[in-house]
């Protein structure tokens, strides 16, 4: 792995971490499915004219057309919205770590579905992820988390678990680009439904909400989405996928900084030990040169 790699795995973890940040500071001002719906078209237009520019087509593989689809629905309205709901209740650190332990649930569901083996080092870091989030989840049910809010952080996660499994080699053959916009457009009109049907459209107008909504529509949204296809192509997904060990550590970090939320001891300690039990995982998936 070169220092561009690295660099984009660095800048890919930072961006990802940092969007339940801004989706937090979102759903205080806008409702959260409107807020998510209107980001994702907003990011969609400008991903597919920026492919357009860059020469990218409408013509897909078959097994783009399936990711492009699977991803709109499962990572974008799914994933992130059932996290928007959640974060109106849920502080954006919990929320980030719970969403950090993606890699943990591919692993159990690739043994479970696909029967991928699992070696000593993969079940320790399963052992160990499992553990970290007792710790973190232990100590946040006694101060009296929201549980729903928790549940459907981990409905979200497990959305996208399903999206990463069922996607597996279909991110080659180019348009990259064109990709990203696109599943960001099927995000935007699946999550318009629910929201017209059950959210009122109160706006509470604020330079926070403006700042926030265009961070995370031109960062989270398109720049990070386009870095992971991007560096996924470049030293493909297992690799690529070492990187989500920063995310409980960026996470909780951008939070504190940005919005003063307070972490524990047990929090800290949770994180490491979360972020020690992807790391192990994904290192247990790596093949020796």
């Amino acid at each position: 792995m070169n220092a561009g790699a690295i660099g984009l795995g660095l800048a890919f973890a930072f961006m990802w971490s940092s969007a339940f940040t801004s989706a937090r500071v979102i759903v205080e001002y806008a409702p959260p499915l409107a807020s998510l719906s209107l980001r994702f078209l907003v990011s969609g237009l400008l991903g597919v004219m920026i492919a357009r520019m860059l020469g990218q087509s409408f013509r897909l593989t078959s097994a783009q057309w399936r990711a492009t689809v699977i991803f709109g629905i499962c990572q974008n309205a799914l994933y992130l919205g059932l996290n928007f709901v959640a974060m109106q209740w849920v502080e954006a650190s919990l929320a980030s770590i719970i969403a950090s332990t993606m890699p943990l649930m591919v692993a159990i569901a690739g043994f479970v579905v696909f029967r991928d083996r699992l070696s000593p080092l993969a079940l320790a870091g399963l052992a160990l992820g499992i553990i970290g989030v007792v710790l973190i989840m232990g100590a946040r049910i006694g101060a009296g988390v929201d549980l729903l809010g928790v549940a459907l952080c981990f409905i979200a996660a497990a959305a996208l678990t399903v999206a990463t499994l069922a996607v597996r080699g279909a991110s080659s053959g180019g348009n990259v680009m064109m990709i990203v916009g696109l599943q960001m457009l099927i995000g935007s009109v699946v999550l318009a439904v629910p929201s017209a049907l059950f959210e009122p459209l109160e706006v509470t107008w604020s330079w926070q909400l403006l700042v926030a909504f265009a961070y995370t529509t031109l960062v989270p949204g398109l720049a990070a989405t386009w870095v992971w296809f991007t560096l996924v192509n470049r030293i493909g997904a297992v690799k690529a996928a070492t990187f989500h060990f920063l995310n409980p550590f960026f996470g909780v970090a951008i939070a504190a900084v940005l919005l003063g939320e307070r972490l524990g001891v047990t929090d800290v300690v949770g994180v490491v030990v979360i972020a020690a039990g992807i790391l192990a995982v994904q290192l247990s998936k790596q093949k020796p040169v």
